[in-house]
């Protein structure tokens, strides 16, 4: 199943802000999952891997309890995933 970015209405209702800024706009695992074409567990296992450069997420809270509320700064995700496509075109060339 491939995903669009209107399917997400909080991040499209920012991108169409004049105020928006992909590098302090932050976003929660279903947006990163929809932009890197991944799901949950490959997404953390990808941040364990320091060689990958996967981003790291942002604490949304001072708990360092499982499970507490974290978000990944857009830009970054987004510069990851052009740095695939980019590893992808080298490789072609």
């Amino acid at each position: 199943m491939k995903t669009s970015i209107t399917e997400f209405p909080r991040l499209t209702s920012a991108i169409a802000s004049p105020l928006f800024d992909a590098s302090s706009t932050l976003i929660r695992m279903p947006e990163v999952e929809g932009i890197v074409g991944m799901k949950r567990s490959t997404i953390y296992k990808l941040m364990q891997r320091p060689d990958c450069g996967f981003p790291q997420p942002v604490k949304l809270s001072n708990s360092n309890a499982r499970g507490a509320p974290v978000a990944w700064v857009l830009s970054e995700v987004q510069a990851w995933a052009r740095s695939r496509i980019e590893a992808r075109d080298q490789v072609a060339a």
